[in-house]
């Protein structure tokens, strides 16, 4: 279908939340107070490994009013927070309060008041008496220091995926070149702050409200340490002030739920942005060696990984993480042979978890920076290089994932490189002898579910047509901010003809609407939204068949209405009078289960100028062309674009979470954590590829998550051309770049 004959598909709709958010009137957790909630503060370790050898709470409990649950009180229950479904079997090594701290910001109390004046006053006359043990900081002894952090004897988490002969790849190999990259632990940076509440309710219900992006995951992770029926456990999505994964994981959701249960009043916790830094969760730290084999004319023969990832002070779901990299790996290049081994190792340090994109731009970065680097020492051009050697459409993915469906990598990569001008700007510029102008660019794929792995991946929803001709779509969305709940309204306003304005489409409530796999792994827009779509039409059918049975007419569905007889019937009446005459609702329900997962791509196309005299990057402009199938909604595709970018840019050039030998965290706040701002953006163009994905709404496919995995590669690559530079740990801080240029002219 031409995208010119939509309606609303492809067509800037103005989100549905926009006018109360401009205007102060959209509540956050924090904006609406309980009704006799207590206010929780956790009382965070101090100490990046130490066991508490005493704990008084004496004074604090003087304080009318306060209550305070420690370690001591706690369920003996371990669990992992980044489970998601009975049955996944993810190692558990976490509690809701600990004892044995295990990085600075580990929970060893909760204290709890009216105010949150009080209860951080009552938390500061906690007195606690630690016995310090050494700190693991450092990633390759991590594995032989194990015992010092965890009693549980699990030294590493190990994983591997193989396929190709990889012995003959790299005995055939012409040339076999290797590089180390390390990426950084980083903060989520979302403006909102972790919260939750939770309540009691009767029937021996626990009701909790998080702006997460998992509630059934929240709910199975309640029901594990609290041992309560799912059914008794409700959890609704809160209004969310940005996460980028940082809230897909349970952090306070158990403790809160816990304690309100125990105490049997309502508890609410929230935080500051020291606490979010020290206490939720981080982008995983990677440090990974890449092997490539290719023949004399830069075929990829082979490849092997060999990577190292810290897991902070608690597994969580890093070790998925890490095989979801290994995973990725096969899914951008044609690679016949390749082995891949990782090792996931806990530190004492913040705990990692899902970050956007979910280790795609760790591996992807890994990967461009060697790819480029490898191209300058062989002499093969990268363009060609990577033209060669790219997936094409349908081919499958010899790791045994989905295959790759509709790929416009090569058309990304062709068209940027013409509109970059890539070939008129390869050759550096120098001005005024210290600064160094270059052009680099890196490739990028991405997932839209989990379709063909390990983990279920299917959506149930309703569609309603009201009889004033308006609609609600009950669904277990998790709207990020992104404007999802809009884009679904879009998709069923194109399939009913129903106006935008006149759809609903509800967030997730365990207890009223059905199950979702949640907001993760990119399967919002291809699964949730043809889930929208296909309900839609089961609502349309529905409608036209009551219709005729009403009129005892012929009754069809086009371009947006019933007609009858040639005349066109208003579709608030015609339900009102199914309702009168046939007592029958206009309600239909679908359950969407894909059979496809196919591949997003991009290609990012990056200029920088590099003062070699201090160390800093500019970006001057920058190109980010994308293969999206169908946008949904433009602006917000963009807009997901233009997020990536930044943060993109953050972790290639300052965002990074150091720690001291002690597991000291260096930034605790935005006073040392380095974030992009407006004025460092550069210009920015945005190319989109739209050649209809199969098994998509309206051929549409993710953008989110992609957006920013290979923006950091793009740019290393950028600065290492313009220095002539081997530029591979990231973030490129002034002090490193500084180095390299003195390293450089010796």
């Amino acid at each position: 279908m031409d995208k010119r004959s939509y309606n609303y598909i492809g067509k800037n709709i103005i989100r549905c939340d926009a006018a109360d958010k401009v205007q102060g009137r959209f509540l956050y957790l924090s904006d609406e107070p309980f009704p006799n909630a207590l206010v929780g503060v956790i009382l965070m370790s101090p100490h990046a490994n130490a066991t508490v050898r005493s704990i008084d709470v004496s004074e604090a409990i003087g304080i009318e009013g306060v209550e305070i649950l420690t370690y001591l009180d706690i369920p003996s229950v371990k669990y992992n927070s980044g489970e998601w479904f009975p049955g996944q079997e993810d190692f558990p090594d976490e509690t809701i309060l600990t004892g044995h701290a295990r990085h600075v910001g580990d929970r060893i109390a909760l204290v709890m008041a009216e105010t949150e004046e009080k209860a951080r006053k009552a938390r500061d006359l906690v007195r606690v008496e630690y016995e310090i043990m050494p700190a693991v900081t450092v990633l390759e002894t991590a594995a032989d220091m194990a015992g010092t952090l965890h009693e549980d004897g699990e030294k590493s988490f190990e994983g591997s995926l193989c396929y190709g002969d990889i012995d003959q790849a790299f005995s055939a190999a012409a040339y076999i070149e290797s590089d180390t990259i390390a990426t950084p632990k980083v903060h989520h940076a979302a403006m909102e702050t972790h919260s939750v509440l939770a309540i009691p309710r009767p029937g021996n219900v626990i009701e909790v409200r998080t702006p997460c992006q998992i509630t059934f995951g929240v709910q199975h992770s309640i029901a594990q340490v609290l041992k309560i029926p799912l059914s008794k456990i409700r959890v609704i999505k809160a209004n969310m002030g940005g996460t980028f994964g940082g809230k897909q994981e349970v952090v306070f959701e158990v403790l809160c739920a816990w304690a309100a249960n125990k105490l049997k009043r309502p508890v609410f916790i929230n935080t500051t942005r020291e606490e979010t830094i020290l206490s939720t969760r981080t982008r995983a730290a990677v440090k990974g060696k890449v092997e490539t084999a290719v023949d004399a004319e830069g075929l990829i023969l082979g490849r092997r990984f060999e990577l190292t990832v810290d897991a902070g002070a608690y597994l969580t779901g890093t070790k998925k993480l890490m095989i979801a990299m290994g995973k990725k790996a096969s899914r951008l290049y044609r690679i016949p042979a390749l082995s891949y081994t990782g090792s996931v190792v806990r530190t004492s340090t913040t705990p990692a978890g899902a970050c956007r994109g979910y280790g795609s731009p760790q591996i992807h970065t890994i990967t461009e920076i060697h790819t480029d680097l490898m191209c300058r020492r062989l002499g093969f051009d990268p363009v060609g290089f990577r033209l060669k050697n790219l997936l094409k459409e349908f081919e499958e993915d010899l790791s045994g994932g989905a295959n790759i469906g509709k790929a416009r990598v090569i058309e990304c990569l062709k068209r940027g490189a013409e509109s970059f001008g890539w070939e008129e700007n390869i050759t550096p510029k120098v001005s005024r002898g210290r600064f160094f102008t270059g052009i680099g660019f890196a490739c990028c794929t991405h997932g839209n579910g989990y379709y063909k792995t390990k983990y279920h991946d299917f959506s149930n929803m309703s569609l309603k047509i009201l009889e004033d001709g308006s609609a609600i779509l009950r669904a277990s969305i998790h709207e990020l901010g992104s404007g999802a709940t809009t884009a679904l309204a879009q998709i069923v306003g194109e399939v009913t003809g129903i106006d935008v304005s006149k759809i609903t489409v509800t967030e997730t409530d365990t207890q009223f609407t059905s199950y979702d796999s949640g907001c993760q792994a990119s399967r919002v827009i291809y699964v949730c939204g043809e889930c929208a779509r296909l309900v839609s039409e089961a609502a349309v059918k529905m409608l036209t068949q009551e219709a005729s049975k009403l009129l005892d007419k012929p009754v069809r569905f086009s371009q947006g209405s019933l007609v009858c007889e040639g005349k066109r019937l208003e579709i608030g009446g015609t339900v009102r009078e199914i309702m009168k005459k046939r007592r029958v609702s206009i309600e239909a329900n679908f359950e969407h289960r894909p059979e496809m997962n196919p591949a997003s791509f991009g290609v990012h196309f990056a200029e920088v100028t590099v003062d070699k005299l201090t160390g800093l990057v500019k970006i001057n402009r920058y190109l980010a062309v994308h293969d999206i199938g169908q946008a949904i909604n433009e602006s917000f595709v963009r807009g997901q674009i233009y997020g990536g970018i930044q943060m993109g840019i953050g972790m290639a050039l300052c965002e990074e979470l150091p720690y001291d030998s002690n597991g000291m965290p260096k930034a605790r706040n935005f006073d040392k954590y380095h974030l992009i701002n407006a004025p460092d953006m550069p210009d920015s163009e945005i190319i989109l590829i739209e050649d209809g994905e199969p098994g998509g709404p309206f051929g549409a496919k993710s953008i989110g998550e992609i957006s920013t995995v290979p923006v950091s590669a793009a740019i290393v690559n950028a600065v290492n051309r313009a220095l002539g530079s081997s530029l591979t740990d990231l973030p490129l801080t002034p002090a490193k770049i500084v180095e390299a240029v003195a390293d450089l002219k010796k």
